[in-house]
Protein backbone atom coordinates (compact mmCIF):
# COMPACT_ATOMS: atom_id res chain seq x y z
CA UNK A 1 0.00 0.00 0.00
CA UNK A 2 1.67 3.31 -0.53
CA UNK A 3 2.01 5.80 2.08
CA UNK A 4 1.48 9.05 -0.21
CA UNK A 5 -1.44 10.71 0.21
CA UNK A 6 -2.92 10.85 -2.89
CA UNK A 7 -6.25 11.67 -3.69
CA UNK A 8 -9.39 12.37 -6.29
CA UNK A 9 -12.63 13.28 -6.75
CA UNK A 10 -14.87 12.59 -9.97
CA UNK A 11 -17.79 13.86 -11.32
CA UNK A 12 -18.81 12.46 -15.10
CA UNK A 13 -21.56 11.23 -16.96
CA UNK A 14 -21.77 8.11 -15.03
CA UNK A 15 -23.26 9.80 -12.17
CA UNK A 16 -24.20 13.65 -13.52
CA UNK A 17 -26.84 14.58 -16.36
CA UNK A 18 -25.34 16.91 -18.74
CA UNK A 19 -26.85 19.93 -17.38
CA UNK A 20 -25.11 19.61 -14.23
CA UNK A 21 -21.97 18.87 -15.98
CA UNK A 22 -22.24 21.88 -17.77
CA UNK A 23 -22.41 24.17 -14.35
CA UNK A 24 -19.54 21.91 -13.06
CA UNK A 25 -17.21 22.68 -16.22
CA UNK A 26 -14.17 24.35 -15.75
CA UNK A 27 -12.25 26.31 -18.47
CA UNK A 28 -8.25 26.73 -18.65
CA UNK A 29 -8.68 29.76 -17.02
CA UNK A 30 -11.02 28.80 -14.30
CA UNK A 31 -8.31 25.89 -13.67
CA UNK A 32 -5.10 28.34 -13.51
CA UNK A 33 -6.94 30.44 -11.01
CA UNK A 34 -8.40 27.70 -9.23
CA UNK A 35 -5.50 26.01 -8.62
CA UNK A 36 -3.15 28.94 -7.83
CA UNK A 37 -6.07 29.48 -5.04
CA UNK A 38 -5.53 25.89 -3.76
CA UNK A 39 -1.70 25.95 -3.91
CA UNK A 40 -1.80 28.54 -0.92
CA UNK A 41 -3.49 25.51 1.58
CA UNK A 42 -0.94 24.87 3.71
CA UNK A 43 -0.01 20.92 3.09
CA UNK A 44 -1.28 20.46 -0.99
CA UNK A 45 0.53 19.33 -3.47
CA UNK A 46 0.29 17.66 -6.91
CA UNK A 47 -2.76 19.56 -7.80
CA UNK A 48 -3.85 18.21 -11.44
CA UNK A 49 -7.40 19.47 -12.79
CA UNK A 50 -9.53 18.12 -15.89
CA UNK A 51 -12.39 19.22 -17.58
CA UNK A 52 -13.84 17.85 -20.20
CA UNK A 53 -17.70 17.93 -21.73
CA UNK A 54 -17.97 14.57 -20.26
CA UNK A 55 -16.35 14.97 -17.05
CA UNK A 56 -14.77 17.38 -14.17
CA UNK A 57 -12.06 15.56 -11.40
CA UNK A 58 -9.71 16.91 -9.25
CA UNK A 59 -6.53 15.37 -8.05
CA UNK A 60 -4.00 16.40 -5.10
CA UNK A 61 -1.87 15.04 -3.05
CA UNK A 62 -2.18 15.87 1.02
CA UNK A 63 -2.25 14.18 4.80
CA UNK A 64 -5.36 16.77 5.00
CA UNK A 65 -8.29 15.76 3.30
CA UNK A 66 -9.47 19.02 1.58
CA UNK A 67 -12.60 17.74 -0.21
CA UNK A 68 -15.47 19.90 1.76
CA UNK A 69 -12.87 23.35 0.83
CA UNK A 70 -12.38 22.28 -2.79
CA UNK A 71 -15.71 21.56 -3.96
CA UNK A 72 -16.99 24.90 -2.05
CA UNK A 73 -14.30 26.91 -3.74
CA UNK A 74 -15.56 25.49 -7.07
CA UNK A 75 -19.39 26.40 -5.96
CA UNK A 76 -18.83 29.60 -4.96
CA UNK A 77 -16.63 30.49 -7.86
CA UNK A 78 -18.95 28.86 -10.68
CA UNK A 79 -21.75 30.35 -9.01
CA UNK A 80 -23.40 26.77 -8.25
CA UNK A 81 -26.90 26.93 -6.27
CA UNK A 82 -26.52 22.91 -5.46
CA UNK A 83 -24.77 20.68 -3.49
CA UNK A 84 -21.69 19.43 -5.52
CA UNK A 85 -20.67 16.42 -2.97
CA UNK A 86 -24.18 14.89 -4.52
CA UNK A 87 -22.42 14.15 -7.87
CA UNK A 88 -18.20 14.19 -6.98
CA UNK A 89 -17.02 10.71 -6.08
CA UNK A 90 -14.33 10.43 -4.03
CA UNK A 91 -11.45 8.29 -4.30
CA UNK A 92 -9.24 8.69 -0.92
CA UNK A 93 -6.21 5.70 -1.56
CA UNK A 94 -3.60 6.65 -3.87
CA UNK A 95 -3.24 3.64 -5.26
CA UNK A 96 -7.43 4.33 -6.35
CA UNK A 97 -6.92 7.64 -7.31
CA UNK A 98 -3.56 6.77 -9.57
CA UNK A 99 -5.80 3.64 -11.31
CA UNK A 100 -9.00 6.18 -11.63
CA UNK A 101 -6.43 8.83 -13.60
CA UNK A 102 -5.00 5.89 -16.14
CA UNK A 103 -8.69 4.14 -16.62
CA UNK A 104 -9.55 8.01 -17.73
CA UNK A 105 -7.07 9.28 -19.49
CA UNK A 106 -6.73 5.66 -21.66
CA UNK A 107 -10.30 6.27 -22.27
CA UNK A 108 -11.88 3.38 -20.82
CA UNK A 109 -13.90 5.71 -18.44
CA UNK A 110 -15.07 7.86 -21.81
CA UNK A 111 -18.61 7.96 -23.20
CA UNK A 112 -17.22 6.34 -26.29
CA UNK A 113 -14.83 4.05 -25.45
CA UNK A 114 -10.99 4.41 -26.37
CA UNK A 115 -11.69 8.41 -26.83
CA UNK A 116 -9.00 9.91 -28.94
CA UNK A 117 -9.18 13.49 -27.49
CA UNK A 118 -9.31 12.47 -24.11
CA UNK A 119 -5.15 11.86 -23.72
CA UNK A 120 -4.85 15.93 -25.30
CA UNK A 121 -6.77 16.75 -22.74
CA UNK A 122 -5.07 15.12 -20.17
CA UNK A 123 -2.01 16.63 -21.85
CA UNK A 124 -2.89 19.79 -21.65
CA UNK A 125 -4.31 19.76 -17.99
CA UNK A 126 -0.72 18.43 -17.40
CA UNK A 127 0.76 21.30 -18.65
CA UNK A 128 -1.61 24.42 -16.59
CA UNK A 129 -0.55 22.46 -13.53
CA UNK A 130 3.40 22.35 -14.35
CA UNK A 131 2.83 25.89 -15.61
CA UNK A 132 1.33 26.57 -12.01
CA UNK A 133 4.86 25.08 -9.83
CA UNK A 134 2.37 22.37 -8.27
CA UNK A 135 3.34 19.49 -10.25
CA UNK A 136 5.68 17.53 -8.06
CA UNK A 137 7.59 14.18 -8.46
CA UNK A 138 4.80 11.88 -7.87
CA UNK A 139 2.60 13.60 -10.35
CA UNK A 140 5.48 14.30 -13.06
CA UNK A 141 5.96 10.16 -12.73
CA UNK A 142 2.47 9.42 -13.00
CA UNK A 143 1.35 11.50 -15.70
CA UNK A 144 4.79 10.42 -17.64
CA UNK A 145 3.88 6.52 -16.87
CA UNK A 146 0.41 7.34 -18.48
CA UNK A 147 1.81 8.95 -21.64
CA UNK A 148 3.87 5.93 -21.74
CA UNK A 149 1.10 3.49 -21.38
CA UNK A 150 -1.17 5.03 -23.48
CA UNK A 151 1.53 5.20 -26.60
CA UNK A 152 2.15 1.09 -25.87
CA UNK A 153 -1.58 0.87 -26.16
CA UNK A 154 -1.66 2.59 -29.48
CA UNK A 155 0.98 0.25 -30.68
CA UNK A 156 -0.02 -2.97 -29.33
CA UNK A 157 -4.09 -2.92 -29.66
CA UNK A 158 -6.72 -1.95 -32.20
CA UNK A 159 -8.04 0.06 -28.71
CA UNK A 160 -7.08 3.35 -31.07
CA UNK A 161 -8.41 2.46 -34.44
CA UNK A 162 -11.15 3.69 -36.00
CA UNK A 163 -13.90 6.15 -35.41
CA UNK A 164 -15.69 5.39 -32.80
CA UNK A 165 -18.74 7.81 -32.40
CA UNK A 166 -20.62 9.27 -35.23
CA UNK A 167 -19.25 12.73 -35.01
CA UNK A 168 -15.87 10.93 -35.15
CA UNK A 169 -17.06 8.69 -37.77
CA UNK A 170 -18.19 11.65 -39.68
CA UNK A 171 -15.31 13.68 -40.06
CA UNK A 172 -12.65 10.88 -41.01
CA UNK A 173 -15.29 10.52 -43.44
CA UNK A 174 -15.12 14.06 -44.03
CA UNK A 175 -11.13 14.03 -44.42
CA UNK A 176 -11.71 11.01 -46.85
CA UNK A 177 -13.19 13.11 -49.15
CA UNK A 178 -10.90 16.09 -48.75
CA UNK A 179 -7.91 14.45 -49.89
CA UNK A 180 -9.37 14.35 -53.37
CA UNK A 181 -9.72 17.69 -53.73
CA UNK A 182 -7.50 20.73 -54.08
CA UNK A 183 -8.91 23.71 -51.56
CA UNK A 184 -11.74 21.47 -50.11
CA UNK A 185 -14.98 23.59 -48.86
CA UNK A 186 -16.78 22.54 -46.27
CA UNK A 187 -20.53 23.64 -45.36
CA UNK A 188 -22.22 22.43 -42.04
CA UNK A 189 -26.07 22.53 -41.94
CA UNK A 190 -27.22 22.66 -38.42
CA UNK A 191 -25.42 22.71 -35.34
CA UNK A 192 -27.13 20.46 -32.83
CA UNK A 193 -25.10 18.34 -30.40
CA UNK A 194 -23.90 16.14 -33.53
CA UNK A 195 -23.51 18.94 -35.81
CA UNK A 196 -21.36 21.16 -32.94
CA UNK A 197 -19.45 17.88 -32.29
CA UNK A 198 -18.39 17.62 -35.98
CA UNK A 199 -17.60 21.36 -36.03
CA UNK A 200 -15.25 21.26 -32.62
CA UNK A 201 -13.54 17.99 -34.22
CA UNK A 202 -12.99 19.66 -37.38
CA UNK A 203 -11.29 22.60 -35.39
CA UNK A 204 -7.33 22.40 -36.37
CA UNK A 205 -8.23 19.24 -38.64
CA UNK A 206 -9.37 20.55 -41.86
CA UNK A 207 -7.12 21.94 -44.35
CA UNK A 208 -9.57 24.00 -46.33
CA UNK A 209 -12.72 26.50 -45.81
CA UNK A 210 -15.40 25.54 -43.31
CA UNK A 211 -18.53 27.51 -43.33
CA UNK A 212 -21.65 26.99 -40.93
CA UNK A 213 -25.16 27.81 -41.69
CA UNK A 214 -28.16 27.52 -38.73
CA UNK A 215 -31.73 28.57 -38.57
CA UNK A 216 -30.64 30.86 -35.34
CA UNK A 217 -28.22 32.79 -37.13
CA UNK A 218 -26.36 33.83 -33.91
CA UNK A 219 -25.54 30.30 -32.69
CA UNK A 220 -23.66 29.58 -36.25
CA UNK A 221 -22.46 32.98 -35.36
CA UNK A 222 -21.24 31.81 -31.78
CA UNK A 223 -19.15 28.49 -33.08
CA UNK A 224 -17.71 30.17 -36.15
CA UNK A 225 -16.12 32.54 -33.42
CA UNK A 226 -15.09 29.55 -31.22
CA UNK A 227 -13.63 27.75 -33.81
CA UNK A 228 -11.88 30.26 -36.21
CA UNK A 229 -14.76 29.34 -39.21
CA UNK A 230 -17.25 31.29 -41.55
CA UNK A 231 -20.64 31.50 -41.35
CA UNK A 232 -23.92 32.40 -43.51
CA UNK A 233 -27.20 33.16 -43.13
CA UNK A 234 -30.18 30.24 -43.26
CA UNK A 235 -31.30 32.64 -46.33
CA UNK A 236 -27.96 31.65 -48.53
CA UNK A 237 -28.54 27.89 -48.17
CA UNK A 238 -28.70 27.36 -51.73
CA UNK A 239 -25.85 29.65 -53.07
CA UNK A 240 -23.58 27.80 -49.91
CA UNK A 241 -24.62 24.40 -51.22
CA UNK A 242 -23.46 25.05 -54.43
CA UNK A 243 -20.08 26.72 -53.17
CA UNK A 244 -19.29 23.76 -51.10
CA UNK A 245 -17.42 20.44 -52.28
CA UNK A 246 -18.65 18.69 -49.20
CA UNK A 247 -21.84 18.87 -47.22
CA UNK A 248 -22.86 17.87 -43.75
CA UNK A 249 -26.58 18.08 -42.73
CA UNK A 250 -28.12 17.82 -39.32
CA UNK A 251 -31.43 19.48 -39.42
CA UNK A 252 -34.39 18.03 -37.65
CA UNK A 253 -37.43 18.04 -39.93
CA UNK A 254 -40.07 16.03 -40.66
CA UNK A 255 -39.36 16.75 -44.91
CA UNK A 256 -36.21 16.78 -46.44
CA UNK A 257 -34.29 20.09 -46.40
CA UNK A 258 -31.76 19.14 -50.01
CA UNK A 259 -33.83 17.94 -52.57
CA UNK A 260 -33.26 16.26 -55.67
CA UNK A 261 -35.31 19.69 -56.82
CA UNK A 262 -32.72 21.99 -55.16
CA UNK A 263 -29.78 20.33 -56.54
CA UNK A 264 -31.08 20.40 -59.71
CA UNK A 265 -30.85 23.80 -59.86
CA UNK A 266 -27.27 24.04 -59.31
CA UNK A 267 -24.40 23.79 -60.98
CA UNK A 268 -22.35 20.62 -60.23
CA UNK A 269 -18.70 21.23 -62.06
CA UNK A 270 -17.01 17.55 -60.23
CA UNK A 271 -18.18 16.12 -57.64
CA UNK A 272 -20.16 17.13 -54.45
CA UNK A 273 -20.39 15.01 -51.48
CA UNK A 274 -22.76 14.69 -48.88
CA UNK A 275 -23.80 13.41 -45.57
CA UNK A 276 -26.73 12.92 -43.78
CA UNK A 277 -26.74 12.98 -39.95
CA UNK A 278 -30.62 13.27 -39.07
CA UNK A 279 -33.25 11.51 -38.31
CA UNK A 280 -35.78 11.58 -39.67
CA UNK A 281 -33.58 11.73 -43.04
CA UNK A 282 -33.11 15.76 -44.19
CA UNK A 283 -31.64 14.73 -47.34
CA UNK A 284 -33.41 13.49 -50.29
CA UNK A 285 -32.04 9.76 -50.85
CA UNK A 286 -32.70 10.56 -54.70
CA UNK A 287 -30.06 13.20 -54.66
CA UNK A 288 -27.85 10.48 -56.12
CA UNK A 289 -29.64 9.97 -59.35
CA UNK A 290 -27.95 13.47 -60.52
CA UNK A 291 -24.41 13.10 -62.22
CA UNK A 292 -21.59 13.76 -59.55
CA UNK A 293 -23.46 13.31 -56.27
CA UNK A 294 -22.50 11.08 -53.55
CA UNK A 295 -24.93 10.44 -50.22
CA UNK A 296 -23.69 9.06 -47.14
CA UNK A 297 -26.36 8.48 -44.69
CA UNK A 298 -26.41 8.03 -40.86
CA UNK A 299 -26.77 4.04 -40.27
CA UNK A 300 -23.47 4.20 -43.36
CA UNK A 301 -21.83 6.72 -40.66
CA UNK A 302 -23.41 4.52 -37.48
CA UNK A 303 -22.06 0.88 -38.99
CA UNK A 304 -18.40 2.51 -39.63
CA UNK A 305 -18.83 3.78 -35.79
CA UNK A 306 -19.70 0.33 -34.53
CA UNK A 307 -17.55 -1.40 -36.16
CA UNK A 308 -14.63 0.48 -34.56
CA UNK A 309 -16.55 0.42 -31.32
CA UNK A 310 -16.50 -3.27 -31.29
CA UNK A 311 -12.96 -3.69 -31.96
CA UNK A 312 -12.38 -1.57 -29.24
CA UNK A 313 -14.30 -2.97 -26.55
CA UNK A 314 -12.33 -6.56 -27.81
CA UNK A 315 -9.59 -4.59 -26.80
CA UNK A 316 -10.49 -3.52 -23.28
CA UNK A 317 -8.72 -6.66 -21.73
CA UNK A 318 -5.61 -6.28 -23.45
CA UNK A 319 -5.54 -2.29 -22.46
CA UNK A 320 -6.37 -3.70 -19.05
CA UNK A 321 -3.27 -5.85 -18.67
CA UNK A 322 -0.89 -3.32 -20.18
CA UNK A 323 -2.76 -0.82 -17.66
CA UNK A 324 -1.73 -2.83 -14.93
CA UNK A 325 1.38 -3.60 -15.71
CA UNK A 326 2.55 -0.02 -15.78
CA UNK A 327 0.42 0.42 -12.29
CA UNK A 328 2.67 -1.90 -11.18
CA UNK A 329 5.96 -0.79 -12.03
CA UNK A 330 4.42 2.79 -11.13
CA UNK A 331 3.31 1.61 -7.32
CA UNK A 332 7.19 -0.20 -7.51
CA UNK A 333 9.03 3.17 -7.89
CA UNK A 334 6.51 5.13 -5.58
CA UNK A 335 7.10 2.35 -2.82
CA UNK A 336 10.70 2.89 -3.70
CA UNK A 337 10.70 6.53 -3.47
CA UNK A 338 9.49 6.69 0.27
CA UNK A 339 12.45 4.88 1.59
CA UNK A 340 14.89 6.97 -0.74
CA UNK A 341 14.75 9.07 2.94
CA UNK A 342 16.30 6.41 4.53
CA UNK A 343 18.65 5.35 1.94
CA UNK A 344 19.86 9.13 1.55
CA UNK A 345 20.65 9.12 5.50
CA UNK A 346 22.51 5.85 5.71
CA UNK A 347 24.43 7.21 3.11
CA UNK A 348 25.36 10.58 4.76
CA UNK A 349 26.06 9.06 7.91
CA UNK A 350 28.64 6.75 6.80
CA UNK A 351 30.46 9.93 4.49
CA UNK A 352 30.09 11.58 7.70
CA UNK A 353 32.00 8.55 9.53
CA UNK A 354 34.29 8.47 5.81
CA UNK A 355 35.43 11.91 6.20
CA UNK A 356 36.16 12.02 9.86
CA UNK A 357 38.76 9.18 9.20
CA UNK A 358 40.41 10.41 6.76
CA UNK A 359 40.40 13.99 8.52
CA UNK A 360 42.10 12.35 11.48
CA UNK A 361 45.00 10.53 9.00
CA UNK A 362 45.35 13.56 6.64
CA UNK A 363 48.14 15.56 7.50
CA UNK A 364 50.05 11.78 8.01
CA UNK A 365 49.96 10.96 4.56
CA UNK A 366 51.09 12.08 1.12
CA UNK A 367 48.82 14.02 -1.43
CA UNK A 368 49.07 10.63 -3.77
CA UNK A 369 48.25 8.33 -1.19
CA UNK A 370 45.25 10.60 0.28
CA UNK A 371 43.76 10.45 -3.45
CA UNK A 372 44.37 6.59 -3.52
CA UNK A 373 42.51 6.18 0.27
CA UNK A 374 40.02 8.61 -0.92
CA UNK A 375 38.98 5.97 -3.80
CA UNK A 376 39.53 3.13 -1.86
CA UNK A 377 37.08 4.23 0.66
CA UNK A 378 34.12 5.47 -1.28
CA UNK A 379 34.12 2.21 -3.55
CA UNK A 380 34.04 0.38 0.42
CA UNK A 381 31.08 3.01 1.06
CA UNK A 382 28.82 1.99 -2.28
CA UNK A 383 29.37 -2.22 -1.30
CA UNK A 384 28.67 -1.54 2.09
CA UNK A 385 25.13 0.62 1.28
CA UNK A 386 24.23 -1.49 -1.33
CA UNK A 387 23.14 -4.57 0.25
CA UNK A 388 20.50 -2.35 2.86
CA UNK A 389 19.27 -0.26 -0.45
CA UNK A 390 18.41 -3.93 -2.01
CA UNK A 391 17.27 -5.33 1.05
CA UNK A 392 14.74 -1.94 1.68
CA UNK A 393 13.81 -2.43 -1.96
CA UNK A 394 12.71 -5.70 -1.61
CA UNK A 395 11.03 -5.00 1.93
CA UNK A 396 8.98 -2.33 0.02
CA UNK A 397 7.74 -4.86 -2.50
CA UNK A 398 5.95 -7.01 0.44
CA UNK A 399 4.91 -3.97 2.11
CA UNK A 400 7.85 -4.81 5.15
CA UNK A 401 9.52 -1.42 4.77
CA UNK A 402 8.98 -0.01 7.84
CA UNK A 403 10.20 -2.37 9.74
CA UNK A 404 13.29 -2.48 8.60
CA UNK A 405 13.74 1.12 8.08
CA UNK A 406 13.20 1.71 12.01
CA UNK A 407 16.30 -0.74 12.56
CA UNK A 408 18.41 1.15 10.14
CA UNK A 409 17.32 4.28 11.94
CA UNK A 410 18.26 2.80 15.35
CA UNK A 411 21.38 1.12 14.25
CA UNK A 412 23.03 4.13 12.87
CA UNK A 413 21.08 6.99 14.42
CA UNK A 414 19.61 8.26 11.59
CA UNK A 415 16.62 10.54 13.12
CA UNK A 416 19.38 11.90 15.32
CA UNK A 417 18.50 15.59 13.62
CA UNK A 418 14.51 14.68 14.02
CA UNK A 419 14.31 14.52 10.48
CA UNK A 420 10.73 12.94 8.89
CA UNK A 421 10.91 9.24 7.57
CA UNK A 422 7.79 9.63 5.12
CA UNK A 423 8.63 10.60 1.73
CA UNK A 424 7.45 13.98 0.44
CA UNK A 425 7.23 14.28 -3.24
Amino acid sequence: MLQYNFRGLSLSYKNSPVEIREKVALSDIDIQFLINQWKQLEDIQDIFVISTCNRTELYYASETNYQTQLLNDIKNYKKIDFDLSNYFIAFESPEHASEHLFSVALGLESQVVGDLQIINQVKRSYQISADCNIAGTFLHRLLHSIFFTNKKVTQETCFRSGAASTSYASVELIDDFATQIKNPQLLVVGIGEIGSDVVKNLKDNFAGKVTIINRTLEKAKQLAEQTNFDYANWEDLETEIEKADIIVCSVAKNEPLITKKLLEKIKIHSYKYFIDLSMPRSIEPNIEDISGVVLYNIDQIQNKANEALQKRIIAIPDVKAIMHQSLEEFYDWSKEMEISPTIQKLKNALEQIRQEELDRYAKKISDGEMLLIEQITKNMMQKIIKLPTLQLKAACKRGEADSLIEVLSDLFNLEKNNQEKSWIG
